[in-house]
């Protein structure tokens, strides 16, 4: 078998996978963009006493404002993710799930914290 016939079976097998996937790949693509924020607001409903006692000891804000916080992101998360996948208001969505970035980046002092910092400085640096 030459290479020339080798690359035309690959093809073939390439554009029949493509011809029966076709439909699912933009929803298996969504999904992948999104996976993030689903687990995030997966693991924050599973982990809800623990998101909250440690919203609540960071920040001395008490029960109320930490389930709150907890509740917002979780919604948040778990609301852009389904209205992505759903292609329904999808420019809002990732509005909203930028604002949830900006809130936690805030909320865990994410961007002060300069040993997070430094690990993504030198991950990056590395990859360069």
């Amino acid at each position: 078998m030459g290479q020339n016939d080798l690359m035309g079976t690959a093809e073939d097998f390439a554009d029949q996978f493509l011809r029966v996937t076709k439909q699912y790949l933009p929803h298996v693509a969504r999904l992948c963009l999104i996976s993030t924020f689903l687990e995030d607001g997966v693991r924050m409903w599973f982990q809800w006493g623990e998101q909250r006692d440690y919203i609540d000891s960071t920040w001395g804000c008490g029960y109320l404002v930490a389930s709150s916080f907890v509740l917002l992101n979780l919604l948040g998360q778990l609301t852009g993710c389904i209205l992505v996948l759903s292609r329904n208001f999808v420019q809002y969505a990732c509005f909203g799930l930028f604002g949830i970035i900006a809130l936690q980046t805030i909320a865990y002092s994410i961007l002060w914290d300069l040993k997070f910092l430094m690990r993504f400085s030198r991950t990056s640096w590395a990859q360069l």
